[in-house]
């Protein structure tokens, strides 16, 4: 049974950091693309940030770049999103989402694409 399951959110000021982890059962992370989605309330999901075996950590959006860092531990089978200098503008629920494809293809930024979910962890920065 493919699974992903996020963890690591929680309330941080702004400034500071977060990792968010990613933890997939069911299929190898270094087979596809596994990318971070956000979503705020009364906005659209977003996609963050996505990493395949053809792509490390290609930036889906432009207001994450030089802040969050996405890498993955092909042992532990998990992708990570490490949050730096966060904004309340980051705060959202955060789902990390399972692509056949490379990051690079256009429908990466595009959650319809994507074939299993995670639940989402809570990321609220106060400022």
């Amino acid at each position: 049974e493919v699974q992903l399951v996020e963890s690591g959110g929680g309330l941080v000021l702004a400034g500071g950091s977060l990792r968010l982890s990613c933890a997939a059962s069911g299929f190898t992370v270094g087979d596809y693309a596994i990318s971070w989605f956000r979503q705020a309330p009364g906005k659209e999901r977003e996609g963050v940030s996505c990493i395949s075996r053809f792509d490390d950590g290609t930036f889906l959006s432009e207001s994450v770049k030089g802040r969050f860092t996405m890498s993955s531990d092909r042992a532990e089978n998990t992708v990570f999103l490490q949050m730096n200098s966060v904004k309340p503008e980051d705060t959202a629920v955060y789902y990390c989402a399972r692509g056949r494809f490379s990051c690079s293809y256009s429908g990466s930024r595009k959650s319809s694409t994507y074939d299993y979910w995670g639940q989402g962890t809570q990321v609220t920065v106060s400022s």
